[in-house]
């Protein structure tokens, strides 16, 4: 077997760290990694709110959910409502206008504000 000559050695030598550099590309730049961590950030931010509106589009539909007349089920079916408010408010019937939902306490602001878009004080 024979042996590298210096000159194989020097060529092996300079060879081997220029292709180390090389092999680096702006792709493996912190900067750049974090450049492209924010903008798969900011389009799935943007697409999740999308998503958002979406579904309370369709959990909304064509209706808007009568609190002086719907059933326990149609309450509880929208957002955030739990079994307690449910009841109080079908306990607490009849309202002359949504809002009296608050100024009667039967939810908290905070609520209300979460289903205000999806609900009517029928008579």
């Amino acid at each position: 077997m024979p042996f590298l000559s210096c000159r194989h050695v020097w060529i092996l030598a300079l060879a081997l760290p220029l292709a180390g550099i090389t092999g680096c590309s702006n792709k493996d730049n912190p900067d750049e990694i974090r450049r492209q961590t924010a903008e798969v950030t900011e389009t799935m931010r943007r697409d999740t709110k999308a998503v958002v509106e979406g579904v309370k589009e369709g959990m909304r539909g064509d209706k808007a959910v009568d609190i002086n007349s719907a059933s326990r089920e149609d309450l509880l079916n929208l957002p955030g409502m739990t079994q307690r408010e449910t009841d109080r408010i079908i306990a607490e019937r009849p309202f002359k206008n949504a809002n009296e939902l608050v100024a009667r306490h039967i939810i908290p602001e905070s609520e209300y504000d979460k289903i205000r878009d999806w609900i009517i004080a029928g008579r």
